[in-house]
């Protein structure tokens, strides 16, 4: 039944059964974890054989002749290079390949620029006392909390369908120099699963930011994650921005962190010849090399390009029913009350879910009583403020299907509960 249509004796019987309902799920003492976009176990043992790779008996020198157990090569070995090149759609000479974390990379990017200045004439980002950065909304709770720890005061941009409010965007940067970059997830966005529109990337490639030290962060970590056979296509924004001789504006990051092992994974960046100069010269003092064993593994793991999409395929079988038990849950539970709205993905590793406006917390917080974690109410806006207190994000890939499927029933009953008592007056 519609909870706008019903009768307040109906939503009161209502809300005392799914009461009665949460009780009674509270007595089965559960601990299931939805809170991360974790891969599952199934998907962790999809990258096993790689263990096997390198072994004591093993040739450990990479096409480029460098012995991969010594010092050297600070860009990464050659092979793993052209392969995150062809990830990220660049050629190999502009890619630097790091240690296990994009994050950690997009974080040193920052750091990088808050000490040294991108462009001539421009200041190091820490003398602009006013310094802000733009946040597609909602969206990826760790990209907020790095410019929230370099001081700057992020600015919400709410996500259309087709990606950012470009309108906005625009605006903002041609207006204020003291905005100095974006963070982007352009391929599946977390949460929403959003591919930004042609349109959308080029209208980014174009942007004429007062800033001239504006940078794009453009995190495209799920570049290669499809989970049904009708992929979304994103268009190239290296390539558009030299069309409009805006190179110096992206920077691109990407990992296997979700392809093969997370924490043993490899991430990269890829960058401009003269944003690429710059973080290679904080590199020189940061680090001699990264792991070169571990890029070796994972270039004779997959060989090539070819090699890392039939992997992905494996991970597409094991995905894909996770994402339909969740959706499933939704459209046969929620649908029908009228309280809610959520997205459905063509990839990536979320699902959002906007609840009725002002009970968030509250579904997290019977969910939490009930034995399922969630990420947090609000992670997913700047300084944990959802203006609405609406979006929760599902993250579906960690738990067994039996357990989803569970963590789902007990997601739904929190959710209409929490509707209920806003609805009633209850909460």
């Amino acid at each position: 039944m519609n909870y706008f249509d019903c009768s307040k004796t109906e939503l009161e019987n209502e809300y005392k059964s799914l009461s009665l309902q949460l009780e009674e799920v509270k007595g089965k003492g559960l601990n299931l974890n939805m809170a991360r976009g974790k891969p599952g176990k199934a998907q962790l043992d999809l990258s096993l054989d790689m263990l096997d790779i390198i072994s004591s008996k093993s040739d450990f020198v990479g096409v480029d002749g460098m012995d991969c157990r010594n010092y050297g090569l600070l860009e990464g070995i050659a092979e793993c290079r052209e392969l995150f090149g062809e990830l990220l759609g660049v050629d190999a000479d502009k890619v630097l390949v790091g240690g296990c974390s994009s994050l950690n990379m997009m974080f040193d990017t920052i750091s990088c620029l808050m000490t040294a200045s991108a462009t001539e004439g421009c200041k190091p980002w820490y003398e602009v006392t006013d310094r802000k950065f733009l946040c597609p909304v909602p969206g990826y709770d760790r990209h907020f909390g790095i410019t929230e720890y370099f001081g700057f005061e992020m600015i919400p941009v709410p996500m259309n369908e087709d990606g950012p409010d470009m309108d906005m965007i625009e605006n903002l940067v041609g207006s204020d120099d003291s905005i100095k970059g974006v963070w982007c997830v352009p391929k599946y966005s977390n949460p929403q699963g959003i591919t930004y529109s042609d349109e959308t990337v080029r209208r980014f490639a174009a942007l004429k930011p007062a800033a001239k030290d504006f940078k794009i962060i453009w995190d495209n970590a799920y570049c290669i994650h499809d989970i049904n056979d009708t992929p979304d296509e994103l268009l190239n924004i290296y390539d558009e921005c030299k069309k409009f001789g805006n190179e110096d504006l992206p920077i691109l990051f990407c990992s296997t962190s979700k392809i093969t092992f997370p924490g043993a994974g490899v991430a990269a960046m890829a960058a401009s010849e003269n944003n690429m100069k710059l973080f290679k010269e904080r590199y020189n003092y940061q680090v001699i090399s990264y792991d070169k064993l571990n890029m070796l593994r994972h270039a004779r793991f997959f060989k090539n390009i070819e090699g890392v999409k039939e992997h992905m395929e494996k991970h597409k079988a094991i995905l894909k029913p996770k994402f339909e038990i969740v959706l499933g849950a939704l459209e046969s539970e929620l649908a029908p009350c009228g309280i809610g709205k959520w997205t459905n993905p063509n990839g990536g590793y979320f699902i959002s879910v906007d609840v009725l406006d002002g009970t968030a917390k509250r579904v997290v917080s019977h969910c939490k009583e009930a034995g399922v974690i969630l990420t947090g109410a609000g992670a997913t806006f700047p300084y944990g403020k959802d203006p609405d207190d609406k979006n929760i994000r599902i993250a579906p890939t960690f738990p067994p299907n039996e357990e989803l499927v569970t963590a789902m029933q007990v997601f739904c009953i929190c959710t209409k509960l929490a509707a209920c008592e806003k609805i009633l007056g209850k909460a």
